[in-house]
């Protein structure tokens, strides 16, 4: 009987394994003892074996990547000490017998005491400390070792549930969300109660039950953050390394998951139930949870560190145009104008960097399209709440395991033409899909609506020019320039400031094509004028004194408009 401590290259506890047999196998395949993610990992990557002469271990991953004993490549080592460092891809391990199996003659009593002692450091995240650092460095040391514990148990009694449903033939798939929940929580008190008298006092019974529960069927540590509504981003980088956007900042979290394969078990219950998956062969997805919020994920081989996933999380109170107005995102005759050209058909485009809110401002223009109308929203992965009765939402499809049956938005946007859409909305335009929009808004579908990446409405034009080119049509610039000119009717640029705020910065109008050139005049604009004494920016918005085309022709017809706000 022998234990492995396994860590990260930076010294972070992942787990402890205990093998009750004379040999373990590691590597990433589900039938070793010790599981170990990553590229450089082969399916069976090594083999531990304890003999009468002690603990050997022998390289098994032919070309797939060599082991590391203090250093020094090696395919056949031992006897192992516990103060040997085995390094395997990111992972670093230390093997030693079980301390009350551990028999050694009296001269080398000491030795091998002291081992096994530093085999149970290691087990708790020992550190050396300078004695001059005092009594703050002790109190580090002991939330160090509590934290490494807490880790430790909840990793044991996740497995443990594991192996006990795996025992009992638990058949999760027919089981609702609540019933899974409650025999997951019914497990998990009993477990932790057969435990009881071996975990130590320092670890909070209450809160392991909880990290338990998160990581056994919910997102893991990821579940506190994302029941903070002050949090709108969450990225994991690595398993032990996770950053969130907390009022616009980017800081570092406190709280990690157990493992790789605790990262890989939430992103597989995240895009499971949409119909995707992820894997070696398909290693990226985009999804969404179930409050509209966006998901991202990427795994080795492509990420290096592990798997990588990020959310931008969606407010749970959707918010409406006096939001945006309290939030300094625009002002009130802004707002007049863009219901106003909503209500009257005109088609138009929000352009802005990534993460600068595009999204939620077509979810705020969205509540000025009228109720009556029929809405047919088209996005890569649903996100769009829109609050009218009649909405027709169409979620574009990823190839299946063979690389076929893919939907692209490109498809369903020529669908929803033959789908009686009063109005459509396309989530956002990223390739070819940019040329069917525009012949959609030429002919006859006003109102349209979309999001495209760009840094300025001069650049929309640009980007336009390029998505269009992408379709695969031999078309000039010049008969592409006069489809934009004819389709958009407004443009309007969201940013966002070095302080995390966001702002609308321009409405421009588009006004048609002089000289092979789409001419354009700004509507509305903001002025930045500097920072305050907090960092926060500071600026005002302004009306350029232009009046925009179709505000004359409303005019002209008798329909009373408020040309107040254009001075």
């Amino acid at each position: 009987m022998f234990d492995i401590v396994i860590k990260t290259d930076k010294g972070k506890l992942i787990d402890r394994v205990r093998c009750n047999a004379r040999k373990a196998t590691l590597g990433k395949g589900r039938d070793n003892l010790v599981l170990l993610r990553g590229w450089r990992i082969a399916p069976i990557h090594a083999q531990i074996e304890q003999t009468e002469k002690g603990i050997y271990i022998e390289n098994r991953s032919d070309a797939a990547g060599s082991i590391l004993v203090n250093g020094v490549k090696a395919d056949h080592y031992g006897p192992l000490r516990a103060s040997d460092e085995i390094a395997i891809g990111s992972y670093r391990l230390h093997v030693g017998i079980v301390e009350d199996e551990a028999q050694a003659p009296a001269d080398d009593g000491p030795a091998e005491a002291a081992e096994v002692d530093q085999l149970m450091q290691t087990f708790v995240g020992h550190v050396s400390f300078q004695n001059a650092q005092g009594d703050e460095q002790t109190l580090d040391k002991e939330a160090l070792i509590s934290s490494e514990m807490r880790f430790l148990w909840r990793n044991r009694v996740h497995q443990e549930i594991l192996l006990r449903m795996d025992l009992r033939r638990v058949d999760v798939g027919t089981m609702d969300d609540d019933e899974l929940r409650a025999s997951v929580q019914k497990l998990i008190d009993e477990i932790i109660g057969e435990m009881n008298d071996a975990i130590p006092d320092s670890v909070d019974r209450q809160r392991l039950a909880q990290d338990v529960l998160n990581e056994a069927i919910g997102l893991g540590p990821l579940e506190e953050l994302l029941a903070d509504e002050s949090v709108t981003e969450i990225m994991v980088n690595a398993h032990d390394d996770i950053y969130i956007e907390k009022d616009g900042r980017l800081q570092k979290s406190e709280v990690t998951f157990s493992s790789d394969n605790a990262v890989m078990s939430a992103i597989e219950r995240i895009v499971s139930p949409l119909g995707r998956r992820i894997d070696e062969s398909s290693p990226m997805v985009d999804a969404r949870l179930k409050d509209g919020s966006r998901v991202n994920a990427i795994i080795p081989p492509l990420a290096l560190r592990g798997p990588t996933l990020t959310i931008r999380k969606f407010a749970k109170k959707k918010l409406t145009a006096e939001d945006m107005m309290a939030y300094g995102s625009l002002n009130e005759a802004m707002v007049e104008f863009l219901r106003v050209a909503v209500e009257q058909r005109k088609n138009i485009i929000i352009a802005g960097g990534t993460g600068s809110g595009k999204t939620t401002l077509l979810n705020v223009m969205s509540n000025f399209i009228p109720p009556s109308e029929r809405v047919i929203t088209v996005e890569d992965a649903a996100e769009l709440k829109l609050n009218q009765p009649h909405v027709v939402s169409l979620e574009a499809r990823p190839p299946n395991v063979e690389g076929k049956g893919a939907i692209p938005i490109r498809e369903l946007v020529k669908n929803c033409l033959r789908m009686r859409p009063d109005r459509i909305v396309v989530g956002e335009c990223r390739g070819g899909e940019a040329l069917d929009m525009l012949q959609a808004m030429n002919t006859g579908h006003d109102g349209s609506l979309t999001t495209v990446h760009a840094n300025s409405p001069r650049d929309v034009i640009a980007r336009l020019e390029v998505m269009v080119m992408m379709a695969g049509m031999d078309l000039p610039a010049s008969a592409i320039r006069e489809q934009v000119a004819s389709a958009v009717d407004l443009i309007v640029q969201q940013s966002r400031f070095a302080d995390g705020s966001r702002k609308v910065t321009h409405i421009t109008e588009v006004t048609g094509v002089e000289s092979g050139v789409v001419s354009m005049q700004d509507i509305f604009l903001y002025r930045q004028e500097g920072f305050d004494g907090d960092g926060k920016v500071v600026g005002h918005f302004e009306a350029t004194g232009a009046v925009p085309q179709f505000y004359e022709d409303l005019r002209a017809r008798g329909i009373e408009v408020n040309m107040g706000i254009f001075r």
